[in-house]
């Protein structure tokens, strides 16, 4: 019902009618208490008849409201009137980009230029993990300064279709949660993965935009035909036609970007909007030179060829002139690269001292505990400076900061008690607990940190006042050399390299953040005051970093250097000088069964890492995270026997059923929703398991029947084991909060009798809690230092091991009384550069077992001439 001018909404008068959709009645309307017009939608009446659904409609306005990006509709309130709901924003003025493109196609740089901010605007709330699932022409308003706003974000979810129209849009009906199997979007621009019903993430929005900027530029839509079903088909099957033969011609370029937005496959797309918007803004110079060079050509006058023609001539001859000039002089200023370092082990971290003679580094070489070293260029030696199992935070002209204690993060990356030695020598002094980054001021006088505490990490500059937190962990803390600013790596991950690179001002204001990289391995400020150097994947497809990147303050990031092979970054001097570390990352694979006299090596390509062993012994799965896997990890089965492993496909955490017919799996793409499923180990189909979306998993494994599965999930409330039937139905949670180790990898967790779950609790401990019913009870005689393996075959006791870098001695532990035997000291011959034990599989009975061992091994270099 139409609502008339003076009406009353909570504290908003109408003011007149602007429009109407199928998300509700949009009104001009006056904020009472602000005196400032607002745009007011009033919500369809079924919104009102579904508690669930009116909570998630509030829930999704206040996320998005948190957006506060210039290309992002701005949210001011929410609430209720009467049983119907509304919506308050910013009132825009201007007009939809449908309305623009009734006029056809718009000028291509205008299309690019609309695209990035498009992007831009994608890429800030993807940030927050708000999709759209429903970018149209209808959903973006052109306001009359030329800036564009994405409208009705988070809305899409909440709309349930049903019934398809041939008009191109999905409507909805009834209220429902998100699942598989539901068509959600408007026909022409949902994504080949929407319209299959599949769940979108974020290149679902990515297809949308390729869709709408194919329409801005060639002024046809890519993928409409007569009627919805086979537009839909078109979505699934066909590429639209080049842009280029619509018309008008268009930069090689920009075809090349609309076309990577459209591929059909979601892991050949662009794999951020923020990417994308970076390839956009690159082209903005060239997006219109081929549309008008013919047009120029054409109406240039005969008489003036002649003279135009001489003066080009001339022109083209001063450039190649210049340029072979000017090659000449650069070919004696390349990058140049002197190696530092001969040992054999791993470097945890290198900085140049403000003296800009001497280096610090921290290293693990040759087998030996990890410790803080000195050298020079211009001598080939290290002076060992007798700081054992410590690594190296930052150094100023009196002072080094350093990590006593050393506990692994990740590779290279501690953990430990923040202490200061003296330049010339002398004890530690302790400064504060669970820091795992650490940096000074360019005076000496103040230092930021980063640290653990309640659970959390935080950021805290200076030292003692917090002014970030976060629930992943962080490091590569670097302030600014003008003291302004703090730039440090926020991990996405419990166990990898793979995050996104923040920079706040002293306030703990967010400057700018990038998309999620693949990989990045160290920060540290450029040259300038403006701009921050990134150790990073230069393409979307390389599994570890691989280049230097910069990042400017404003969030423009641009390719400073690339190197062949895997590179850390450790500190930038003033003067341009690098110090980076060639980096060697191989994981090893070992096995042996009942009737060998020694070990065998199993290893698979440059990271493969056991996850299961079949009862018999006559079977492993492993998975690869390494360079050779790029953005996914694949899994693979072996045989024992040394035949050549089968790829299972891009799949994570692969685990077998009891009677090894199936193998359950994560989805191996981390840019993507990374559900369960089960494989076939012969033939058959893939079956995804119907269950809710969390936010991680880990700890897979059957129940004993092979008809049900369990796992550990966040669920973004913390951890729980859940059980689930393969059949269907939603997960039960079994267990309360518990914690789970970084490595993320146990297995084989409940008791053979099916009546108990193995976990840790929130603090640490080690419980067993029942699968149906029943107390939870301690595990007698554990060790904080313990790693579980599997249950043996009596249901009494189990295999447990420590890790120990170069070693893992394996006990069997009676879980009632806690009775402990050494079964079998697990070593690699060669210990350089060895970091960790990370898994151990053993049969229940104990004759067979395969592990997995991790080698890194660095080089450190000063390089210079990268500018």
């Amino acid at each position: 019902m139409t609502l008339s001018a003076g009406t009353r909404i909570g504290p908003y008068e109408i003011v007149s009618p602007l429009g109407a959709g199928g998300m509700g009645e949009v009104y001009r309307a006056k904020d009472t208490r602000l005196g400032r017009e607002v745009a007011l939608k009033v919500l369809p009446e079924s919104f009102s008849r579904d508690a669930e659904r009116l909570r998630r409609f509030e829930q999704e306005a206040r996320s998005v409201a948190a957006l506060n990006h210039p290309n992002i509709l701005a949210i001011h309130d929410v609430g209720e009137e009467k049983g119907a709901p509304y919506l308050v924003s910013e009132l825009l003025e201007g007009h939809s980009l449908r309305q623009e493109l009734g006029g056809g196609a718009v000028p291509t740089r205008r299309a690019v230029e609309y695209g990035t901010q498009i992007a831009q605007g994608l890429a800030a709330a993807h940030d927050k993990g708000i999709i759209h699932r429903d970018l149209k022409p209808e959903n973006i308003f052109v306001c009359n300064d030329g800036r564009l706003k994405i409208l009705d974000f988070g809305l899409a979810k909440l709309a349930t279709p049903a019934v398809v129209e041939d008009d191109g849009v999905t409507r909805g009906s009834s209220m429902q949660e998100t699942q598989p199997g539901l068509v959600m979007g408007t026909v022409g621009y949902m994504s080949p993965e929407q319209v299959r019903g599949e769940p979108a993430d974020a290149r679902s929005d990515i297809f949308s935009l390729g869709s709408i900027l194919y329409e801005m530029i060639s002024g046809q839509r890519a993928f409409r035909r007569d009627t919805a079903a086979e537009t839909m088909t078109a979505v699934l099957k066909e590429d639209p036609p080049e842009i280029n033969t619509t018309t008008k011609p268009v930069a090689p370029a920009v075809e090349r970007i609309v076309r990577r937005c459209l591929e059909k496959k979601p892991l050949q797309r662009f794999q951020s909007a923020r990417d994308l918007a970076f390839n956009l803004d690159g082209v903005t110079g060239i997006s219109s030179t081929g549309a008008q060079a013919p047009a120029v050509a054409e109406k240039a006058s005969r008489k003036w060829s002649i003279p135009v023609v001489a003066a080009l001539t001339c022109l083209l001859l001063g450039a190649m002139a210049s340029w072979l000039f000017f090659r000449s002089r650069s070919a004696t200023v390349q990058p140049s690269f002197q190696q530092l370092t001969f040992d054999r082990g791993l470097i945890y971290a290198a900085r140049f001292a403000p003296d800009g003679r001497s280096i610090y580094y921290s290293a693990s070489w040759n087998g030996q505990p990890l410790q803080l070293y000195s050298t020079e260029p211009d001598s080939p030696e290290s002076r060992p400076l007798n700081q054992l199992n410590s690594t190296l935070f930052a150094v100023s002209a009196s002072q080094i900061a350093i990590s006593l204690g050393c506990r692994d993060r990740f590779i290279g990356v501690c953990e430990g008690t923040l202490a200061t030695v003296p330049v010339s020598g002398g004890a530690p002094r302790e400064i504060a607990a669970d820091v795992l980054s650490a940096d000074w001021t360019a005076d000496g006088n103040q230092m930021a940190l980063i640290r653990q505490a309640g659970g959390k990490y935080q950021v805290e500059f200076p030292r003692g006042a917090k002014i970030y937190e976060s629930e992943h962990w962080m490091s590569y803390l670097r302030i600014s050399p003008d003291g302004k600013y703090l730039a440090f790596g926020e991990f996405g991950s419990i166990n990898g390299d793979s995050g996104w690179v923040m920079v706040l001002d002293r306030s703990g204001k967010i400057v700018t953040r990038t998309d999620p990289f693949v990989s990045f391995e160290g920060v540290a400020w450029g040259p300038s005051d403006d701009e921050v150097w990134i150790g990073t994947t230069a393409t979307t497809q390389a599994g570890w970093a691989d280049a230097i990147v910069g990042l400017s303050l404003s969030g423009k990031q641009r390719l400073v250097y690339r190197v062949p092979g895997m590179m850390r970054l450790h500190d930038v001097s003033r003067s341009g000088k690098l110090l980076i570390s060639r980096e060697s990352w191989r994981t090893g694979l070992q096995f042996r069964g009942p009737e060998d006299k020694k070990e065998r090596d199993l290893s698979w390509l440059d990271y493969a890492t056991v996850r299961d062993i079949s009862a018999d012994g006559s079977e492993i799965t492993f998975d690869d995270w390494g360079q050779a896997a790029g953005t996914t990890s694949l899994a693979y089965m072996r045989r024992t026997d040394g035949t050549q492993p089968v790829k299972l496909g891009a799949w994570w955490l692969p685990t077998l059923s009891p009677d090894g017919k199936w193998v359950l799996a994560i989805e191996g793409d981390i840019s993507a929703t990374r559900g369960l499923s089960i494989l076939p180990t012969g033939a058959g189909d893939v079956r995804k398991l119907d269950s809710p979306i969390f936010l991680q998993r880990t700890s897979l494994g059957w129940m004993l029947d092979g008809k049900a599965i369990y796992f550990a999930g966040d669920d973004g409330h913390g951890w729980r084991g859940y059980v689930t039937d393969i059949v269907g139905g939603a997960p039960k949670a079994i267990t309360p909060v518990i914690s789970v180790r970084p490595s993320n990898t146990e297995t084989h967790l409940v008791s053979p009798d099916g009546k108990y779950f193995f976990a840790r609790d929130a603090d640490g401990k080690a419980m067993l809690y029942p699968v149906v019913s029943g107390d939870a009870k301690p595990v007698v005689g554990w060790m904080p230092e313990d790693i579980w393996i599997t249950w043996a075959t009596d249901g009494k006791s189990a295999f447990v091991y420590r890790d120990e870098r170069t070693s893992a001695p394996v006990y069997r532990l009676d879980v009632t009384s806690g009775k402990r035997e050494l079964v079998r000291t697990l070593e690699v011959g060669d210990p350089a550069g060895l970091t960790a034990i990370p898994n151990v599989r053993f049969t229940p009975d104990g004759k067979a077992y395969a592990y997995s061992y991790s080698r890194e091994l660095s080089d450190l270099f000063l390089v210079q001439g990268v500018k």
